[in-house]
This record gives C-alpha cells, structure tokens and sequence, in this order.
C-alpha cells in the first residue's frame, strides 16, 4: 500500500512527464493537466496538514515527517502550486515551449514536497538538486535571452547545493545519524561552524539572501511571470527560509555569534536592496529587488534567537510568499494588457484594470507594512524580538531595528514611486487606451485570493495564521506590545467612510476645475510625471553614488566576480602557453626542481 506521503510526491512527477511526452500544440491538454496535478497535489497538502505528525518509517529510519514547522510550508507550496498553474492557463497560452513549462513546473511542485517532508538529510539532497535543475529549465522557457540568466543561476544555486552536500558530511561526522529528528548540534569546534554555515550558504542561495541574491532580478527580467511569481517570489523563499529555520531552529544549538551574523546579513540585506528597487526603471526588476530585501526580515527575526522574533521571522516568510506573489501576478496582468513593464510607458491603468488594481494595492500596502494588513503583523512581531534582545542585554538590537524600520520606510517610498507610475499616473502616449481592459477571471482570481489573504492574514492574525500555523512550530510565544487588528480594521474603515462622506458633501455642487498651484512656476500643459523620476535625486548623494556605481559595475555579484577571476587565471596560462617548446622544457624543469626541493625538505 502507497503511503499517503508518497502522493503529492508522484503524482505531480506523473503529470509532469506525460507533459514531455504528449504531442505538441495541445495547449489546452497540457493546460488540463497543469492544473489537474497541481490541485490533487494541493488537496493531498490539506488532507495531510490536517493528520499533522505524520511520519513514514522504512525499516529503522524515518524517511519523510511532517512536523509542525514542515506542515504549514508544505501546505504553502501546495496553494501556490495550484494558484500559479490556474494563472498559466491563461498566461501561458500559445506558449511555444509549453510542454517545457509544464512538465518542468508540475516537477518542482512534487519535489519541493519531497524536500519539504524529507527528514533523511539524502532524500532531502535528492529533492533539493532536483529544484536547482527544474529553476533552470523553468528559466529557460523565457525569452531567448534567457539562458545566460538560467546558466548563472544554475551556478549559482547548483554551487550552493554542492555546499550543502559538504554540510550534510560534516553533520553525519559529528552525529553519526542522517536523520533531522535524531540531530541536535552544539557549536563546539570548527567542523559544527563549516556544516551549519555551508548548509545555510544553499539557504541563502534559494531564498536570495546577499550575497548570493544576484541571480533573482535576471530571473525576474528574463523569466516568464508565472515562473517569477511561483518560485523567486513564493516557493523558494519557503524552502530557504525552511531550511534556514530547521537548522538553527532544530539541527544546531545556536550561539550569540551565529545569531549576530544572521542579523548582520539581514540588515544589508534589507537596506542595500530596497535601495536598489528605488531606482529601478523596470516592474519586474524593481519588484525582484523588494523580493531580496523582504528576505532581511525573515534573517532578522530568526537571528534574535527569541521565541517572538523567531515567529514573526517565519510568519513574514509566509506573508512574503502572499504578497509578492500577488505583486508579481498582477505585473504580470499588466504585461498581458500593455505588453511592457517599462515604467516610464505605463500609468492610467486603475480605471481601465480596477481588479488588478486593487489586488496590487492591497498587496504593496501589505509589502509596506500597513496595518491592518498581514505584512505589518509579522513585522511588528520582528520589531517586538528586536527589542526583546535589547532587554536581554544586547548592545546593538538599536541598529537592527532601525535598519527594519528604515527598510519599511524605503519599501514604502518606492512602491508609492510604483503606483503612481502604472496606476494612478497620466497615461502614455505609447500606449493606445481604448484597447485595454481587465484581464479575465484565470488571471485576476489568482491574485485576488492573494490578495484576500493579505488582508484575513493580518486582520484575523491571531486566530487563524498564528494560531494554526505558526505558534505550533515556535514554543513559548509571549507578546510584549498590544495590538489588536480588530479594533484597528474597525478604525481604518471608519476613517474612508468619514472621508468619502467630506469628499462627497464637498462635490454636491459639482466639480470645479482649477489650475494647479506650484509656487508660481509654469509648465508645459502636456508635461507628463511618470513617477520613474521619484527619488532620482539620490544618485547625486556622494555615499550612494558610489555605491551606484559599484553596483552597476557588478563588484557585488559574487557570480561576476568568480566569473572575472577565472577569466584572468585563464589569461595567465594562455600567456605561458607560447606554443614553444623550449619555454615549456623551462617550466618542466622548474616544476621539477620545485617537487624535488619539497620531498627533500619532509
């Protein structure tokens, strides 16, 4: 008999093979399956989040378990399984590499739940490489600029997975045991520091955490939306930050050192992306950037190394996946309808897309921490660790708050930069307006569930994500500041009825119309604010001019720079390789003479 924990597993990996095998040009079919695989999966994520512990034990070992931190990301990835391929149906069609991108796609769901239920650390590698390889195939259907892009991720995050190999041996050197729920480290030698920092290297890579977060804007620019949507937006960030949190949650005994360095990552992480987002003149790019910098949070959080903090780190890795998938999908509307995510040729789009509309707004109020909404309630709950750490002695839980909140505030800035740009700004002449509408429901559903559990997620916060998710997985919750959504969604929504009852006995009498007044200064009449122009001023700052220009110069790109180095080594050699012979006699004898005068010196 079949394990019920072998289903979400097989069953996707089937749907995606008969994708690759079946004829080309059936769309609909491989549309069909898409979402055939992806819901049973999500059905199977439910009915086993529900029997939660589970385990499935072969002989002595526990292969797969499903615990409390496991259960809730397992049922995660299922909803954001069958979110995305019901968004593809649409979005995808007429695709020209969609047995590609569907056989590709339905893989990636079963096996982030292998990775996901894994709790022998071979299986877990196992899935884990499979992800690296099916995000560079995903990559790939994009345009035909794409492969650099999927080649450098693949680097990338296939480099990070050899890490992990290395961490999983050191592990099994001091445990003994391949098993997660058998292991329990304490950091007391340099091989403990190599396993848990080569382990959380390939959780850094897949969430896109700094310094190996290069590969995620390319994704981004170059990827189809669906695929942005489903993996650098929502699935990775779980399964990084899963792997991170089982770690120093459960695998290792975490020390002050280590929690210093998490924050100190986190920290620039959130700062130095967010400040890259707000110049960006691109919708896909800008939104990557702000999925980097969310990534700081959750490092923030379980860096405190308290219960508080360490829950809001993993309710924001939930949030995160919320909302910047609804960011990305409705991005991705946009394209559908204007075929461009060139800020400076969009704007007047809130009229025309109210459905989109609304479910990005919702969304960037989320990202942005606005309350009553969810993202607010997992970082304040991060602010609240921050300070806890602070009453426990911490000298320096003042910068890391800061750096939090300046975050929010950045994140705030650009994303008004964002709305004013294709929502609310004066319309392009590029773009011909009587010509656009709203997308249909396989498009506009997906995100306005998102964007629905944006809003259940931070006003029912206690009831329903914290109680049913995430305080089962972190013990000892206690909260130190009082907030209550309740009585805050109650406030808000009185302050737009107040206001649209002022604005609406003001305009009884009609609309007067009236030049705007700027301090005497005259413009063109058709001058056009695009909104790209916002902040731009911040490159003349001399701090972050340089820090502009480093970044445009890629000095930050681990990947470049490994890139470039091993360009200049390979220009060494080709200079020593003159093609004559008596150099090449020289260097034999000197490498001899150097080999004989090591021997002699043992």
């Amino acid at each position: 008999m079949i394990h019920p924990f072998l289903y979400p597993i097989i069953i996707p990996f089937i749907a995606g093979t008969i994708c690759f095998v079946i004829p080309k040009k059936t769309n609909l079919i491989l549309g069909i399956l898409g979402i055939a695989g992806s819901a049973i999966t999500f059905g199977f994520t439910i009915w086993l989040f529900a029997q939660k512990p589970m385990e499935w034990t072969v002989g002595t070992s526990v292969l797969l378990r499903l615990d409390h931190l496991s259960s809730f990301i397992f049922l995660a990835s299922g909803l954001f399984g069958f979110l995305i391929s019901f968004y593809s149906f649409k979005y995808m069609k007429n695709h020209p590499r969609l047995n590609l991108y569907y056989g590709t796609f339905l893989w990636t769901v079963g096996a982030s739940c292998g990775a996901i239920l894994a709790n022998h650390l071979i299986l877990f590698l196992f899935f884990w490489g499979i992800l690296a390889i099916t995000l560079y195939l995903l990559i790939l259907t994009g345009n035909d600029d794409a492969a650099p892009v999927a080649r450098k991720t693949l680097l990338i995050v296939g480099g990070s997975d050899a890490l992990v190999l290395l961490g999983i041996i050191l592990i099994y050197r001091l445990s003994g045991s391949y098993e997660m729920n058998q292991i329990s480290l304490s950091f007391n030698g340099p091989m403990a520091y190599f396993a848990y920092i080569f382990l959380a290297l390939g959780a850094f890579a897949k969430a896109g955490a700094m310094p190996l977060h290069t590969w995620i804007p390319g994704v981004a620019e170059r990827a189809p939306i669906p695929v942005t949507g489903f993996l650098p937006a929502a699935l990775d960030k779980l399964l990084g930050i899963y792997l991170l949190a089982r770690l120093s949650l459960y695998l290792f005994q975490m020390t002050a050192v280590m929690n210093l360095a998490l924050m100190i990552i986190g920290s620039l992480t959130i700062i130095m992306a967010v400040m890259m987002a707000l110049i960006q003149h691109d919708l896909k790019k800008l939104l990557a950037y702000h999925a980097v910098s969310q990534v700081g949070y959750m490092l923030l959080g379980i860096g405190t190394g308290n219960p508080i903090g360490i829950a809001g780190g993993l309710f924001h890795m939930l949030n995160n996946s919320i909302y910047k998938s609804c960011l990305f999908l409705t991005g991705g509307a946009v394209k559908h309808r204007v075929g461009t995510t060139n800020l400076d040729e969009l704007g007047g789009l809130g009229r025309l897309m109210p459905v989109t509309f609304i479910s990005f707004a919702v969304a960037a109020l989320a990202i942005s921490g606005i309350p009553p909404l969810n993202g607010f309630v997992s970082k304040w709950m991060i602010y609240q660790g921050l300070v806890e750490l602070g009453r426990a002695g911490d000298k320096l839980w003042v910068i890391w708050l800061v750096a939090a909140m300046f975050g929010s505030a950045l994140t705030i800035a650009s994303f008004m930069k964002l709305t004013h740009a294709i929502f609310l700004g004066v319309p392009s002449e590029k773009v011909n307006q009587s010509k656009i509408r709203e997308v249909g429901f396989w498009m506009a559903g997906p995100s306005a569930v998102l964007a629905l559990l944006c809003i259940i997620f931070g006003v029912f916060a206690y009831a329903i994500p914290l109680k049913m998710f995430i305080i089962p997985a972190v013990s000892g919750i206690a909260y130190s500041g009082m907030w209550s959504p309740g009585l805050a969604t109650i406030m808000i929504l009185a302050g737009f009825i107040v206001g649209i009852i002022i604005y609406l006995s003001g305009n009884l009498k009609g609309v007067r119309e009236a030049e705007s007044f700027i301090g005497g200064e005259n413009i063109p009449a058709n001058n056009r604010v695009t909104g790209t122009e916002f902040y731009q001023t911040i490159h003349s700052i001399p701090f972050f001019k340089k820090i502009y220009f480093w970044t445009e110069r890629k000095w930050f790109d681990i990947y470049e720079q490994l890139d470039r180095l091993a360009l200049s080594i390979a220009s060494a050699f080709r200079k020593m390789h003159t093609g004559v012979l008596s150099n090449y006699l020289s260097w034999s004898v000197v490498g001899f003479i150097l080999i004989l005068v090591f021997l002699i010196w043992r």
